[in-house]
């Protein structure tokens, strides 16, 4: 297995990481990766239930993206760069071919986000896990420079709020997706109703999309009061988390469109248009809060980066509920 994902690993290589595999731990030199005042940033995740449905369909690659995805993306609101990524794979019995798709996953992902893939550790444990099942953890550490660390109070009201667009449910709310197939009587290989020219789970597969490049290159250019990455608890509890008790977000569901595959778990489940908000990303994987004097200019960055951003809301003083949507109706949802 270590042989099998050795040239993954070198493929991550970056100024401050050899990624060399096979030591007890892995070293990084923030000096060769050019801090002068650095602060660490680190976190971990995983991709929960979503691998059940990588386990069932026989689809491995992706869910090595989703977990570097899930780690950097939180890494990137801090205003941190990611610099080094470790990963925890076990499993009953080591099934190499499956273990390596997944490593495969985690290095297209660590390349992506500029990080170096320095290690991991393997664990097989009879007993613990069913015959082909396996979960996964990852570690992120990233570094920013202390002039550049995004803080609550960089917010203000009137600042505005920019979206970037989601690649699908991403990693959040599986275990409702799952019990929603359940009701569908689809299979995982069946037709997706909502793409029509994909299977099933390929399309609840789609990989978390990852917005460190795009989002750095926002921060250098000034004007980004706070990022927010929508994960669990979606466009509901995620946003109260990078500005203060007295501001709130107002978010207009009409300034971006529903993607099908919403649409389709809402009605095809029956959740609620604010379930639905508070589970799923419902098409925004993060959100910039920007000065309201530089939010063409940060959107131009964004651009110039691979991205799409739109207008989606502002930061105005709270009254009552930290998030405000205007069109919240059941037609939202149609």
């Amino acid at each position: 297995m270590v042989d099998a994902i050795k040239p993954l690993a070198a493929s991550t290589r970056r100024p401050g990481a050899d990624a060399d595999l096979g030591g007890f731990g892995g070293l990084f030199d923030l000096r060769a990766a050019g801090f002068q005042d650095p602060i660490l940033v680190a976190a971990t995740d995983g991709v929960g239930t979503k691998l059940r449905v990588a386990i069932e369909a026989g689809r491995h690659d992706g869910v090595g993206i989703d977990l570097v995805a899930m780690c950097v993306n939180d890494l990137v609101v801090q205003g941190a760069e990611p610099l080094m990524f470790l990963d925890y794979y076990a499993t009953g019995k080591l099934e190499v071919a499956v273990a390596r798709d997944v490593v495969a996953g985690i290095a297209a992902g660590c390349r992506e986000a500029g990080c170096a893939l320095i290690g991991g550790e393997t664990a097989e444990m009879p007993g613990m896990y069913r015959a082909g099942d396996y979960d996964l953890a990852g570690f992120a550490v990233g570094a920013a420079e202390r002039s550049r660390i995004l803080t609550r109070d960089r917010v203000r009201e009137g600042d505005v709020v920019l979206g970037l667009a989601s690649s699908g449910v991403h990693s959040n709310g599986f275990s409702l997706v799952r019990r929603i197939v359940e009701r569908s009587g689809l299979a995982w290989d069946a037709p997706a109703p909502f793409a029509a020219d994909r299977r099933l789970a390929d399309a609840l597969l789609e990989p978390t999309r990852i917005y460190v490049r795009a989002c750095l290159a926002a921060i250098a250019g000034g004007g980004v009061s706070a990022l927010a990455h929508i994960t669990g608890g979606g466009l509901v509890e995620n946003p109260p988390r990078v500005f203060g008790d007295d501001l709130a977000m107002r978010l207009d569901l009409a300034a971006w469109r529903l993607p099908a595959v919403f649409r389709w778990l809402a009605q095809t489940g029956g959740v609620e248009p604010r379930e639905m908000l508070r589970t799923f990303n419902c098409g925004l994987g993060m959100l910039v809060v920007v000065e309201p004097g530089r939010a063409e200019a940060v959107a131009a960055k964004l651009t110039a980066a691979g991205e799409a951003p739109f207008t989606v809301g502002r930061i105005e003083a709270r009254e009552a509920d930290a998030v405000v949507f205007d069109g919240l109706s059941a037609a939202w949802l149609a």
